[in-house]
């Protein structure tokens, strides 16, 4: 099976240069932020968000060396999503991502708070100093998507009228969105046309939301151990996923355990039980192909080279998650 590691080895070396820079950007003087930062960045996690960037960047500069400004909105992304993270981490109240403690769970939510806080801040300001108001455009959208996304899914918990649209468009703002906007922002900076920028943006949204999905059926069918968190976290905490969509179709007695919010003995255990039985697993996986498939199908007009059937296999990756 192909690798993370292998499908970003187009950028391997940007990627290494990126790790390197994050925790100095960061550049907290108080040592609290400091060690925040120094825990977030060394946790471990793929890079996915920035070497989707510079794959894009050099995928559109081809015959070029990226810019400095491309490196930069590299960073900018993985800033972005890590205070995504820790906000969320606060508001779901997990003490493990990745199978690490949280910045919530070692300073408690008011330094975690405020640690994202810092980071969104730090990005905003190199995100200025880029100096081309479009990208500025698309990436403070993005950090508006991800409150949107987060107050959705607040005020949607334990709702059992939730649409599969209502679904698809909330993990739009809390995860497709930054790989959309980023993605076009890239070709932005590389001064590709309209129409491309376009199709960058419509490759990144439909990645996004293939890659939730996928995460959404891996919260069901994949231990603890291999999520880094708790399994059926998001159905535990009243997040109602696609497959969980998919499986109050089929068994609407799952609707009942849900609105009692899982309040009797053995209820989660019954609701994990109607979720895995029927055809949602199947037909959530069926939604994240389709998804993958239109990502693919958005690249037809960028030009090959070795980044652009990397940003292909990437989406073919993401499907192979699932099994």
């Amino acid at each position: 099976m192909t690798s993370v590691t292998s499908l970003f080895s187009p950028v391997d070396h940007d990627l290494s240069i990126l790790s390197a820079n994050l925790k100095e950007l960061v550049g907290a003087q108080h040592p609290i932020l400091s060690a925040a930062a120094e825990h977030l960045f060394g946790a471990g996690g793929k890079r996915l968000r920035p070497a989707i960037v510079l794959l894009v960047s050099r995928g559109t500069m081809l015959n070029q060396d990226i810019t400095p400004r491309h490196r930069r909105l590299a960073e900018i992304t993985e800033m972005i999503h890590t205070a995504s993270l820790v906000h969320d981490d606060v508001v779901d109240e997990s003490e493990i991502r990745r199978n690490v403690a949280t910045v919530n769970s070692l300073f408690g939510n008011r330094i975690a708070v405020l640690a994202g806080d810092f980071l969104f801040a730090q990005s905003s300001w190199y995100l200025a100093n880029l100096d081309n108001l479009e990208v500025v455009k698309l990436l403070s959208e993005v950090i508006r998507d991800f409150a949107e996304g987060e107050i959705r899914q607040g005020l949607n918990r334990f709702d059992t009228s939730l649409s599969l649209e209502a679904y698809l468009e909330k993990s739009y703002f809390k995860t497709a969105s930054l790989m959309a906007n980023s993605a076009k922002a890239a070709g932005v900076l590389s001064g590709v046309s309209d129409a491309i920028a376009n199709d960058l943006y419509n490759y990144g949204r439909h990645l996004g939301l293939s890659f939730q999905i996928v995460d959404d059926i891996l919260d069901f069918t994949a231990s603890s151990e291999v999520l880094g968190k708790p399994a059926a976290s998001d159905l535990i905490s009243g997040n109602l996923t696609a497959p969980a969509l998919y499986a109050m179709e089929e068994a609407p007695y799952l609707a009942t355990l849900i609105e009692r919010e899982f309040s009797e003995e053995g209820d989660i255990e019954e609701a994990i039980a109607l979720v895995n039985q029927g055809n949602s697993i199947e037909r959530s996986r069926e939604l994240a192909a389709y998804h993958s498939q239109q990502a693919v199908e958005s690249l037809k007009n960028l030009k090959p080279s070795d980044c652009h059937q990397a940003l292909i296999d990437l989406a073919d990756y993401i499907l192979t998650r699932m099994y």
